[in-house]
Order: structure tokens, then sequence, then C-alpha cells
């Protein structure tokens, strides 16, 4: 007779919701495997099992038959259930869990802690329930409306109803999928669980936990011990942590309560700089890194307490303080008395959305009164009070911040007051900055950036470039710290790095470097180091420093010490040093006028978000990711975004600027910025003929140029800078086929030598019509050869019918073909697959060019014909009929010459 087995589904003691709805998706999934309770279950658990445990099949562990051996273990939501009744050495485990980590070489060290588990279901989700109805949906198992609203508790009650940081997509879809109407979840009983009345025993609790409530700063952290003695108290801790952490609102809360034979720590976290999961861990407990708990045998509370705090210490890692976020530098400053308008012209200049008020003492201390903001000076300005002082309307107060400030205090202080931009003061109480509202949203994108952490950066840095331009960068950023300035390399350089794409601007080091200092200073300084010469640009604040200057070589061997594998010939002809500045336009469409500012404001004179990144080069924060205005946020969702509405006001030449990088990439120009673009099409009427046709030029030096001139057709954009010009899909086809003749093994060597945007040039306006080449010329100033290689295309495509006409006759076919220069010739086979055409053009390449009468001026003379413009008639002539086929001998070619000249 063999011996009895069962399988059996276990979780942990005090119990939630999450571990009970746990143990029942696994008794769907394992349905020959008996789900059993544990013995210590939280109140709200408990008292949903009073009512619904009929509905379910669950055991108590005392309902296990003594003798029965377990052949499986399925242990879910932890991996330290109590080792059942009836455990073998050999009994087979499957732990389901997701407080396990997910990635492969991790699991190694979770089968490390778990050698008995032969199989790990482990991922990241917000609630372990999760995983459980992944797999009910994925197996199609139905559930009824009770088991329904078990599973929706425990992922509501797990995810704090979503809202906590460690949920995920999955668990909404798990949710979703549970509150379709078919599954019948009660939302009703769900909220009635979730907010469950606590006993008369947790509200004497709570009372003593606050009055022994306690709150350190902690690496800039706010930071809640509740301690309590309470030897009788029987009923569970999780509920009393939630209201104490929804009253207090900490960045991580303790709850540690003596209970005669054990010390029980329930940990709460609201920030991932305080990973409660490892602490408890450290204690012998376990969860994950918003919620833990652990229970201690040994210790009295005076002594776990301080473990704790010491495990905070330890664990916890430095908040976000106010200077790692805000604005540095002096911040601009406004007087009482300035007039709201003055305020307001002030804003628009420097991108500013407010400032602070102040006064100045004689003795030159300032005063802070407040902050006026846009929506108030822009109130003010609807109401006619423009003339009134910003003193009226500003928000009084001298609420500050310190640069070690937490951003949690700056948060508080942002709700509290309503101010979204905070002065910030040093110790002397001087402003030094100004943090504001954006700066706090950039941190969520940051949260989510952990694949664009510097060591990331940096690691795409040295894949990217060769390692002589990697080391000029090091050096850089070297002499950049010793002078107390801060370096970027910012734009399209990182743009593309970011998006892992090998441009041309890294092939050559094609960088702006941007300087929080001199720049002018800072190239000065690399000159006297290593030589080279540099140019200055004083009104701008950039300088050049040329390093391919034969009068003034730079110094390699000090230059490029240390650096292996690297050549000479790495060393890019030049680098473009810029000082941090800001620009304001004064009228639209005229250039900028700049002045010296931050890198934040630097970055926000860029055209589009996606070129506002920057990479920092100072040593201590090598491959940093400034990202101020979104721009990675914009690159992942494939978006081309200006910054502020007026900009298609201030530059115009934006508008192709966008279609391009929207072509380019791939991507779309998001919806506003779109309509502002179609808004500030008439003002490209107001730009210059050379930067229209720098932009132009600029995109035909695109790898696939027609589909940006597509686009720009499609939007009426070609038709605003010239009425007759045009793009579609002829002449789009026309692109490709120079594109594909060019790399072919038998190209035009003519063709070749030409350079490429001038044939884009050519084919994009071979259908004009004479006219419009000299008005094209006139609104453009395109150079001579393109206007000369223009015209003759333009007559040559004109004339196609005739080449294609088999019956015209070859002299007037030449006729044609010679006036046509030889780049116009060579490009007849991509404006035309027409056979008689082309052979007509080959015929000519091969034989009629070469036709030529027998006689010149000289036989003329030598004949009798009187000298005069008669001489060009009869050698055109003899021409035409030696090619015609109508003479042929030098007799007929005497006659024809004698009836011409009446002989």
């Amino acid at each position: 007779m063999s011996e009895r087995t069962i399988d059996i589904i276990l979780t942990h003691e005090r119990t939630d919701f999450d571990a009970l709805a746990s143990l029942l998706g696994a008794s769907l999934l394992f349905p020959n495997a008996q789900p059993v309770l544990p013995r210590q279950m939280n109140r709200n658990v408990r008292d949903f099992l009073a009512l619904y445990q009929s509905s379910f099949r669950f055991i108590s562990a005392d309902d296990l038959v003594k003798g029965v051996k377990v052949r499986r273990a399925i242990v879910v939501d932890t991996r330290a259930a109590n080792s059942p009744r009836g455990a073998q050495p050999d009994t087979e485990y499957i732990v389901i869990d997701h407080h396990l980590p997910a990635a492969d070489g991790d699991r190694q060290e979770a089968r490390k802690l778990l050698p008995q588990a032969r199989e790990l279901w482990c991922d990241n989700t917000g609630a372990n329930t999760t995983l459980l109805v992944e797999k009910l949906i994925e197996h199609s198992i139905a559930v009824t409306p009770v088991e329904a609203t078990l599973l929706a508790l425990g992922i509501y009650e797990d995810t704090g109803n979503l809202t906590y940081t460690s949920t995920t997509s999955r668990d909404a879809a798990a949710l979703a999928w549970l509150l379709e109407p078919a599954r019948g979840v009660n939302l009703e009983e769900v909220n009635e669980f979730l907010h469950h009345p606590i006993s008369q025993a947790q509200q004497t609790l709570l009372q003593q936990l606050m009055d022994n409530s306690e709150f350190l700063d902690i690496a800039g952290h706010s930071v809640m011990l509740a301690t309590a003695l309470a030897p009788e108290f029987g009923d569970e801790l999780s509920t009393l942590a939630a209201r104490l952490r929804d009253f207090h609102e900490p960045d991580a809360l303790f709850v540690i309560v003596d209970l005669g034979d054990v010390v029980q720590v329930v940990a709460r976290s609201t920030t991932d700089d305080i990973d409660v999961g490892k602490m408890m861990r450290a204690l012998g407990g376990g969860g994950h890194n918003r919620a833990a708990a652990a229970h201690l045998r040994e210790g009295r509370l005076a002594t776990v307490r301080q473990q704790v705090i010491d495990l905070v210490h330890v664990y916890g890692q430095a908040a976000n303080t106010v200077g790692a976020i805000m604005s540095s530098g002096r911040p601009r400053m406004i007087a009482p008395e300035l007039p709201v308008r003055e305020a307001i012209e002030l804003m628009r200049r420097w991108g500013h959305e407010g400032f602070p008020v102040v006064t100045r003492s004689p003795a030159g201390g300032e005063t802070l009164l407040g902050v006026l903001t846009r929506r108030e000076a822009d109130r003010a300005l609807d109401h006619g009070l423009g003339d009134q002082p910003v003193s009226r309307f500003m928000r009084a107060g001298a609420h500050t911040v310190r640069p070690e400030d937490s951003v949690s205090t700056l948060r508080r202080l942002m709700i509290e007051t309503d101010w979204g931009q905070v002065p910030v003061v040093n110790e002397e109480g001087v402003i030094v900055g100004i943090v504001t509202r954006t700066d706090l949203i950039k941190l969520w994108d940051e949260r989510g950036a952990q694949a664009h952490s510097s060591s990331e950066i940096a690691r795409r840095l040295r894949r990217a470039l060769r390692p002589v331009q990697h080391h000029l960068l090091e050096v850089i950023g070297a002499e950049v710290e010793a002078m107390q300035y801060a370096g970027y390399v910012v734009g399209g350089f990182v743009r593309d790095l970011m998006l892992d794409v090998t441009s041309q601007r890294a092939l050559t080091l094609d960088v702006d470097i941007v300087i929080e200092g001199d720049a002018i200073s800072l190239a000065r300084r690399m000159q006297a180091r290593f030589g080279g010469r540099v140019v200055e640009h004083r009104r701008f604040g950039t300088a050049k420093w040329i390093l391919n200057n034969a009068e003034e070589p730079v110094a390699l061997e000090l230059l490029l010490a240390g650096v292996a594998g690297g050549e000479p010939g790495d060393i890019p002809p030049h680098l473009d040093f810029v000082t941090a500045r800001t620009e304001f336009y004064t009228e639209p469409t005229v250039l900028p006028t700049v002045q010296q500012s931050s890198i934040k404001l630097d970055l926000h004179r860029r055209d589009f978000t996606i070129n506002t990144l920057a990479l920092c080069l100072n040593p201590d924060r090598w491959g940093k990711l400034l990202d101020f205005w979104g721009g990675m946020a914009d690159l992942q969702a494939q978006l081309v975004r200006v910054l502020h509405s007026l900009s298609f006001v201030d530059d115009p030449t934006r508008i192709l600027r966008a279609v391009r990088y929207e072509q380019r990439f791939g991507f779309h120009i998001e919806p506003r910025t779109l309509e502002l673009l179609r808004d500030a099409l008439d003002l490209l009427d107001r730009v210059t003929p050379a930067r229209i046709r720098h932009e132009l030029e600029r995109i035909l030096q695109e790898e696939t140029p027609e589909l940006a001139l597509l686009r720009l057709d499609e939007m009426g954009i070609l038709r605003q800078i010239y009425p007759a010009l045009r793009m579609d899909a002829r002449c789009a086809e026309r692109f490709v086929r120079l594109r594909a003749a060019l790399k072919a093994h038998d190209a035009d060597a003519l063709l070749v030598s030409q350079p490429l945007p001038l044939l884009y040039w050519t084919l994009l306006c071979a259908s004009l019509a004479p006219t419009d080449v000299d008005g094209l010329q006139a609104r453009l100033g395109l150079r001579g050869e393109t206007i000369e290689l223009m015209r003759s295309t333009v007559e040559l495509q004109r004339q196609l019918p005739t080449l294609a006409d088999p019956t015209t006759p070859p002299s007037a076919a030449t006729a044609i073909l010679e006036k046509s220069t030889p780049a116009a010739l060579a490009l007849l086979p991509i404006l035309t697959d027409d056979a008689q055409a082309l052979r007509t053009l080959s015929l000519y390449q091969t034989t009629w060019r070469h036709v030529l009468p027998s006689f010149d001026g000289h036989a003329l003379r030598a004949l009798g014909v009187p000298r005069g413009g008669i001489y060009r008639t009869i050698l055109a002539n003899l021409r035409a009929g030696l090619l015609d086929g109508k003479i042929s001998t030098r007799a007929e070619e005497e006659a024809l010459v004698r009836a011409i000249a009446g002989l």
C-alpha cells in the first residue's frame, strides 16, 4: 500500500489581504493543493473570513491529517513560511513571491536563500496577488464574485489603492480584469475591509504610540519612531502604522511595540531612499522596500529602537536636497516699487515665472518681502494696473529654504504657502538661488530614469567616442574643475547619445561645451597648457580652440599623455566653448540679445526639449545628465516639442528644424507645438534669405531629405517660402534614384564629384518655370553654381518631350543638349526613364557631339565667301546637314556653302 501524500499552500503569519488573496489564487491554479490558513491573521482579514470563509477551500493547520507527508508545498507572498506538518527532506517547494528579485542574475542569490525551492515565480509587482491573477487570466480560469472581491482586496491593499511607488501597470491591468462586470467584484465590501474600524485595544495602543512618537532627521529624511509597551495586546499593528503614517506623513515610520514575549517592528516608507525591506531583513524579518516587519524574541524595547536607528543610518540613502535641484547662482530679484509692466517684460526676457521681491539697505543687505508670480502680474495687467508697483500684487512673506534642506521639507513649504518659487538662502540669510515647482516635477523623471545613471552614461560615452576624444573631454573637465567652473556637453550630441544613435557629431567630436563661468578664460587656459590657437567672440562669450593650426600646433605628447590606443588624427580640428547664457528677442525674427546666465537658462534658450539635455564634465559629476525641461520624456515619447509658446515667433526658422528632427528620428511634432507652428508660418516672410537657405540646406544634408521636404510641402511651408516651390512623390522618387545612381559601381564620375545638396536642389527645382528660378534666387540668395545648374536643368526638363520624340532630327536634339551643362546632362537619367530620351542622350555623348563640318572660317574665305555673320549660319547649316544625313561628303558641303552664300 503506497503512503499517502498531499500538496499544500502556505503563506506568512499576521496575514494581510495580499497574502490571503495569494492563497486563494494559488488554490485556483493548483486545485489539488490545500490552502492552509496561518494561525495569526490581521483583524480585518479575520473579520472578512468570519463572513465568507465558507466560500473558499481554506483549511486550518490543525485540519491537516497527521502522518500524511507533504509532497509539494506552494509558498506565497513570503519565503519564510513555517515548516508544515508532514514536510520531508524531499518535499518540493514552489515559491511565489513578489518580494524576490526578478532579474536572472539575482535569481541565483534567491536560490541561495531558498535552496529547497524547485521553482520560483517572482517578478516586480506591487502586489503578490497580481502574479496569481495573471496566471488565472493566462489559463482562462473563472472566478466567482466573492473570489474576485478577495483578489481585488489583495491588490488594493498592497498597492495602497494603486498609489504606492512600487505599483506597476501590471497591478492595474490585473485589477482592471477583476473589475470587469463578468467578475462581479463587490466594491462596497472592498471599501469596508480596507477602511476597517480599529478596536478599543487598538485605539488605546494608538494613543500610547502617538504619545511616545519622536521625529529624527536622518540623511535629510524625516524619520518617525513610535514605541509602546503592550504585553496584553493581541491585535495587529499594521492598521495603526497606516494611521500614524497618514496623520504625520513622515518619510519613514517605525512602529516598535514590546508585546512581552516578542518585540514587533512594523516599518513603512514613502521614499526609495529608505528601503525598510532591507532593514527588516537585517532584523530577521522581511517585506519589500515600502512595507516590512520583523519580530524579535530577544531584546528590549530601547535596544530594538537603537537598532532601528542604526539601520536607518546604514541603509538610508541621502535625501534629495534643495541644493541638488535648485537653480544655482544669484537669482534675479526685483524691487517692490518696480512697475508690474516692467516685471512682466523681465519674466518674458528671462523665461521666469516669478521673482523674489526684496529691499536693499544702504549697507547692501537684502530683506525678502515676498514673491511676484506670473499669475498675479498677468492679472494686474488685465485690469489695467501695469503701472502699479509689484508690492501691491506680490505674495507677501519671507518663506525660504536652505540648500541642505530635504526635498520633503520643500514640498511641505510649497503646499503650506502655495509658493511656486521659493528663494534659497545660505547660513547668513543671503539669497543664493531659487527652487521652483518645475524643479520638483523634474525629480519624477529622475526616479524613473535608472537606466540613465551617471555610470551608464559614462559607458555610453566610452562606446560613442574614440579614446582621444574621450580623453579630451576628461582633460577639459579637469581644467573646468580647477577653475571652479562647471562644464557641460549640450544639445544634439547628448540627444543622439541618449537615443543610442551613432552621429557625425560623435565621430568628429562636433560639440558645444557650455561653461558656467568664463568660457573665453577657459579656452585661454587650455591654449596656455596645450598650445593651439584661440579665436574669441566676446559679444557672445564664446571661444573656438583651434587644434589643427600648423603655425600654432598643440603639444600632442602633453595633451595625449596616458591615452591608450589613440591616434593624433582623431583630434578634432577645433572645440567650441560657450559661456552659459540666456537670450531674449526685442522683436520677432531678429537675432537675439545675449546675456550671461546659468546652465538651466542656457538650456531654456534651445529650440526643442529634446535638445535641452546636458552632460556634466566635472570629474565628481562626470556623466551626470541634466534634464530641466523634459527632454528625456519627449525622447521616450518620440515627440518634438518647443519650450514655450513664443518659440516660433522668436525664431521662425525653428519651423524648418522641427520638421527636420521629426522626419530624421521618425518622431511626431507634439500637437500644441504643431498648432503654434502653423500659427507662425507667415513670419517666415520676415526671415532673411540666408537663414532660410541655411535651414533648407541642412535638410538637404539629411540621409533621406525627401521625407522632410514632403512633410514641408504637406504643411504648406514650402509654399510659404516661395509660392511655386513644391515637393511631390515624383520628385521624392528622383532623390532615391539619385542616391542609387551615386552608389552604383559604374556611377557617372561627374555626378559623383558634385556636392549632394547641390544635386538635390537641382532636382527639387527641375520642374519650375524659368521665371520662378529667378524668383527663388531672389528669395533665398542661392549661390551662382546652384543657379547655373538649376537653370540648365530646368531648360532640359522643359525640352524632354522633344528629346523623347523619335522624329526629332539629331541636329535639333544636339542643339538642345549642347546648351546644357555637363552636370545637367549627367542628371538626365535621374529626371526621366524614357528610353528614347536616354537613347538620344547616348547618341549625343558618343557620336553627335563629335560631328563637325570639314569647312572652317579659313576654308570659307578661300572659297570667296565674304566675311560676316553669314559664317555662323553656314557652319551651323553644314553641321545640321551632316547630323541629319542630308550631306556626307566635302563636295556636298561645298555645294551647300555655295548655295547659302549665293556664289
